[in-house]
């Protein structure tokens, strides 16, 4: 059955292009019968739309006009495809589902470890490269613990000695006859006295100026006894506070212990040592990013304006921070030491 409908597919060939000549034929002369010759062979031949390979199998008298075209499948070849009807034609492409894996853990070439594995990994060395450039770096920052310039806690001590006393009371004044700070007690007074450099306000006492104290001691008799102590001074001395420290010294520090006039005029840009023992206690503290505040005490404005510029000029290379951080204040009067004093305190 099969061999006979291929054997009538193959003889209607001939039949179809007889029948094409002869409308071209008719078309080309003008002839009216054109039509009906169209319509006769559209009658007389069958709708034929492919003629496969011996491996494909086409149904005769059928109307199909579908065919699909399997892709990838070897064996669909036809030799001769004729389409009839519109000048149009529809392909559908059948796409397989597209599926995006958006798991990390699933992505091909990431292999993932434990934490062990992460732990055992190698690390470049940043301690090294580090440690052998400071090695010859000289830091500005050095401390220097054998310098003593800066005496903390007691700055001046009292032994009074006297005896049968009821009540007493010591005053410390300056070299203005003014009270500064005053010690007080009932029965005879302790065997010392100490004194930190406050006055009974608080602020520290300018170093460098002559300072001299008073006991005054009451019997039970109520007879009064005045006892004049010898004159003294403050030197350079250092307070901890919670903003930080506080160093206050005479601008006669300046000139160092051991080097002359002569010798420090002859090299006026070397840093003092009492200007580096300040910057050691400053950078010891843990405000090292809070403005410094100094305060320069002199009898005359140039003579506070040229001591504030030196000590901005050098403490600040050596400040952790720069010398950003120093903002210095000038106090003119008649009764300041000789060479001016400086007062070193961390602002807010």
């Amino acid at each position: 059955m099969n061999s006979t409908r291929r054997n009538s597919i193959v003889s209607a060939v001939p039949m179809l292009a007889a029948f094409a000549v002869l409308a071209l034929a008719t078309r080309a002369s003008g002839d009216s019968s054109t039509t009906r010759t169209h319509s006769a062979r559209k009658a007389a031949a069958p709708s034929v739309r492919s003629l496969p390979s011996d491996s494909a199998t086409t149904s005769h008298g059928t109307n199909d006009k579908t065919m699909t075209l399997h892709g990838g499948e070897e064996g669909t070849v036809f030799h001769t495809l004729t389409i009839e009807g519109e000048d149009r034609i529809q392909l559908d492409v059948q796409r397989p589902d597209l599926a995006m894996e958006m798991d990390p853990a699933k992505a091909p070439g990431l292999d993932w470890g434990s934490a062990r594995d992460v732990l055992d990994r190698t690390t470049p060395d940043l301690d090294a490269p580090l440690l052998a450039a400071s090695a010859q770096y000289r830091s500005p920052y050095l401390a220097h613990p054998w310098l003593s310039h800066f005496a903390s806690g007691t700055v001046a001590r009292f032994r009074p000695d006297v005896q049968g006393v009821d009540h007493w009371k010591l005053s410390v004044a300056n070299a203005r006859g003014e009270v500064v700070t005053t010690f007080e007690g009932k029965g005879e007074p302790p065997h010392e006295i100490s004194w930190n450099g406050l006055a009974a306000n608080g602020s520290p006492v300018l170093p460098g100026l002559t300072y001299s104290y008073v006991l005054e001691a009451h019997d039970r008799a109520g007879n009064k006894r005045n006892f004049v102590g010898e004159g003294f001074s403050v030197k350079a001395w250092r307070l901890e506070t919670p903003a930080g420290p506080v160093l206050a010294f005479s601008g006669s520090e300046l000139r160092g212990e051991s080097a002359s006039m002569e010798a420090r005029s002859s090299t006026p840009d070397a840093t003092p040592p009492v200007m580096i023992e300040a910057a050691t206690w400053l950078n010891q503290s843990p405000r090292t990013s809070k403005p410094l505040r100094i305060d320069i005490t002199a009898r005359s404005a140039d003579q506070a304006a040229q001591l504030g510029s030196n000590v901005a000029r050098w403490l600040g290379p050596l400040l952790i921070g720069g010398p950003e951080r120093v903002h210095v204040a000038t106090d003119v009067r008649a009764d300041a030491p000789e060479l001016g004093a400086v007062r070193i305190s961390t602002g807010s």
